[in-house]
C-alpha cells in the first residue's frame, strides 16, 4: 500500500514498531523528519497532499508508493491493513503500513491527488481515517475488510515507478541433451522431405478429409468448404512441381547462353566439309570486304558460316586478293575450298576493263566472254546507247564517234555465259554515274573555263592516253588547258595530240605520219587540224585522269615527253621541246626500245 504524509494529529513512524518491520536497513529507518543518515530532525510543517520528492535510495518512506487496485473507486480517510505480512528484504518492495488512528480531517471533501506524473493505471488509495468497511468515509458499512493482495508470497509484485523497475532476468535457453553442433541437422520442412506428398503411404487428400470432418474448422461451411481446404493443400506438390520445372528451365537456358557464348568466342565456327557439289552463280560487288563477302556466299548457301569463310580468307595468303566480279562455285563447299576457287581465274565468271580503254576493245572483250559472235556487242551499242542510262549532259552530242565512249567505267564487272550483252554494258555505264556522282564535275567545268561536263570528261580521257604515268598526269593536265588558252601562240591553239588521231584511226601506234599531211587530214578527232577539243572522250579515263583534269598543276608548259618511267621532262617554248625530244630519242637508243 502506498504511504502518504500525514496531516496534524497523526502519529510519526518508529522503526521500532513491530508493525513496519525492519526493510532491510541495518536496524534504523529515518523517522518523520529527520534524515536518514542520522542528522538532526528537521521540523518543517506536512503537507498531507504535497508530493513527496522520491530519493534515489532502496527505501523512500515518503515517497509515493504503487497503489492496490480495488474493485471500486474508494476515497480518501480507508485505513491500511495493519495485518500484512511482511515481506523478505527488498529495497523495491511494498512497505507495510501501521495501524492508522481516526482521522478528524477524512470527513473533509475529497481532494484529487497529483500523482507526481506517473501513471500506473490504479485507482487512487484511500485516505486515512475512514472505517474499513466504510469506502465513502461516512460510517456506512460496506463491502467488509479488504485482503491486501500484495502482502503473500503467491501475489504478483505490485507495479513499480518506471525508475525502480528491474528488469527481468534473462531465461537460458531450454538446452537439448540430444543435439551435437558438430554434427550436421536433418531438414525437416515438407518442402525437401515430402511430408506432404506421402505420410505413411497415404494420400494427402485423407488427412484432409479427416481435418475438413472438424465442424470447428468448417465454419458451418458444409463440404465444399472441406472441399476447397482439400484442394488447397493438393496444390503444394504442384507448386513445387512447378518450381522445379521453372528452375530446372532457368538452369538450362543459361547452360545454353554460356555454351553459345563460350562457342562463338572460342570454339571453331560451323563449316562444310570438301568441295560441295552442284552450281551456283555469285555477283561480288565491288569494294565488298571479307565480312560481306562471306555473307553473300551464305546467303547463296555456298559456305555454312561467315566466320568461316573469313577465317578461311585469313590463312590463305592471297585470300585477300578476291576481286569483285561473278563466280561460278559449288553449294556447301568448305570455306577453304571456296576462297581457293575464288582465286581461281577458271571460276571467275568476271571481265575487267582497265583504265584507258576504248570502247572497241571492251566490246570485244564483251562478246568473248559471253560467247557472242564478233562485233555483236558493238552493235547493241550503237542501237541502244540511248536506253543504257546516260545522263542529260552526255547526249546529244554531234559528230561522235561512239556515244559510250567515257562511260564504259574501268572496273571488273560479272559476266558469264548467258548474259545478254546490253545487261553488261547498263552496269558499266551505272559505275560510271555512280563514280562521276560522287564528284561535281559542272562546278569544276566551270572553273576551268570548259563549257560543260562533257569536255571535262573529253580532258580527263586526254590525260589519260598522254600521261604515261599517274605521276605526270596533274602537268599533263595543265599542258592540255595551256594549249587551250585563245591567246596561245606556241600552239595556237592546237591540241597537236597523238593519241586523238591514233582514235581517229582506231589505231595505237607512234608512227601516225608526217605533220604535214596531218594538217590537212579533215577529222573531227584529228586534234593537228582542229583547234580546241575532239567531239568527246577518246576512251575511258580512270578516276586519277579525272582528279588530275579537274585539279591540274600551275605551271607555263606547252611540251612534254616522257623520257624514262620516272622522268618526262616539260618545257614552255617549242625549242626547248626539240631538244627535250632529241634527248628522248637518244634515252630510247640506249634502252634498246
Amino acid at each position: 500500500m502506498t504511504e502518504y504524509g500525514r496531516g496534524p494529529g497523526s502519529e510519526p513512524w518508529h522503526p521500532e514498531d513491530p508493525l513496519n518491520g525492519d526493510q532491510g536497513w541495518g536496524g534504523q529507518q529515518a523517522a518523520h523528519g529527520q534524515s536518514q543518515y542520522g542528522g538532526p530532525q528537521q521540523p518543517y510543517p506536512q503537507d498531507p497532499y504535497a508530493q513527496q520528492p522520491q530519493q534515489p535510495y532502496p527505501q523512500d518512506p515518503y515517497a509515493q508508493q504503487p497503489q492496490q487496485a480495488y474493485p471500486q473507486h474508494q476515497q480518501y480517510g480507508a485505513p491500511q491493513d495493519p495485518y500484512a505480512q511482511p515481506q523478505q528484504h527488498d529495497p523495491y518492495a511494498q512497505q507495510p503500513q501501521q495501524p492508522q488512528q481516526h482521522d478528524p480531517y477524512a470527513q473533509q471533501a475529497p481532494q484529487p491527488q497529483y500523482n507526481g506524473g506517473w501513471d500506473t493505471g490504479q485507482q487512487a488509495a484511500m485516505p486515512y481515517g475512514a472505517p474499513p468497511n466504510d469506502p465513502y468515509g461516512n460510517g456506512t458499512n460496506g463491502y467488509g475488510e479488504s485482503h491486501d493482495h500484495y502482502g503473500t508470497p503467491e501475489a504478483y509484485p505490485p507495479p513499480q515507478p518506471p525508475g525502480r523497475r528491474a528488469a527481468a532476468p534473462e531465461q537460458a535457453p531450454p538446452q537439448n541433451p540430444d543435439w551435437d553442433p558438430d554434427v550436421p541437422q536433418e531438414e525437416t520442412h515438407p518442402f525437401f522431405t515430402g511430408a506432404d506428398d506421402d505420410r505413411d503411404g497415404r494420400d494427402p487428400r485423407d488427412d484432409d478429409d479427416e481435418y475438413d470432418d472438424d465442424p470447428r474448422r468448417g465454419g458451418g461451411r458444409g463440404g465444399s468448404e472441406r472441399r476447397g481446404k482439400g484442394k488447397k493443400k493438393s496444390r503444394n506438390g504442384c507448386a513445387c512441381l512447378v518450381v522445379a520445372v521453372v528452375l530446372a528451365g532457368g538452369v538450362g537456358g543459361a547452360g545454353y547462353v554460356g555454351y553459345t557464348y563460350w562457342q562463338n568466342k572460342f570454339g571453331a565456327a560451323p563449316d562444310y566439309s570438301g568441295q560441295g557439289s552442284g552450281s551456283v552463280e555469285v555477283e561480288i560487288p565491288e569494294g565488298a570486304l571479307g565480312n560481306e563477302i562471306g555473307s553473300i556466299l551464305k546467303a547463296k548457301g555456298v559456305v555454312k558460316s561467315v566466320d568461316a569463310f573469313i577465317a578461311a580468307q585469313a590463312e590463305n595468303p592471297e585470300g585477300k586478293s578476291i576481286q569483285a566480279g561473278a563466280y561460278l562455285l559449288h553449294k556447301e563447299m568448305s570455306a577453304a575450298e571456296a576462297v581457293k576457287m575464288m582465286l581461281d581465274p577458271k571460276s571467275q565468271n568476271v571481265l575487267t576493263v582497265p583504265e584507258g580503254w576504248r570502247n572497241a576493245a571492251v566490246y570485244k572483250l564483251i562478246d568473248k566472254k559471253l560467247g557472242l559472235k564478233a562485233g555483236t556487242t558493238g552493235d547493241v551499242a550503237k542501237k541502244q546507247a540511248g536506253g543504257l542510262g546516260l545522263p542529260q549532259w552526255a547526249k546529244n552530242h554531234p559528230e561522235l564517234k561512239d556515244p559510250l565512249e567515257g562511260f564504259l567505267y574501268p572496273a571488273t564487272y560479272p559476266a558469264a555465259k548467258g548474259m545478254k550483252p546490253e545487261a553488261v554494258l547498263k552496269q558499266m555505264v551505272t559505275r560510271a554515274n555512280e563514280e562521276y556522282g560522287k564528284v561535281d564535275l559542272e562546278a569544276s567545268a566551270k572553273k576551268l573555263g570548259l563549257k560543260d561536263p562533257w569536255q571535262l570528261m573529253t580532258v580527263a580521257s586526254l590525260v589519260q592516253a598522254e600521261g604515261k604515268y599517274k605521276h605526270d598526269f596533274d602537268k599533263v593536265a595543265r599542258v592540255v588547258y595551256n594549249r587551250l588558252k585563245p591567246g596561245n601562240v606556241e600552239t595556237n591553239g592546237l591540241l597537236d595530240f597523238d593519241s586523238t588521231v591514233n582514235y581517229a584511226k582506231s589505231q595505237s601506234t607512234l608512227d601516225i605520219g608526217s605533220v604535214k599531211d596531218l594538217r590537212q587530214w579533215k577529222e573531227p578527232y584529228n586534234t593537228y587540224y582542229i583547234h580546241g577539243l575532239p567531239p568527246g572522250p577518246i576512251n575511258n579515263p580512270g578516276n586519277a585522269a579525272l582528279h588530275s583534269a579537274m585539279n591540274p598543276t600551275p605551271g607555263p608548259w606547252f611540251y612534254f615527253v616522257s623520257v624514262t618511267q620516272d622522268k618526262t621532262l616539260f618545257s614552255v617554248t617549242n625549242a626547248e621541246h626539240n631538244k627535250n625530244v632529241a634527248k628522248y630519242e637518244e634515252e630510247r637508243k640506249k634502252s634498246g626500245q
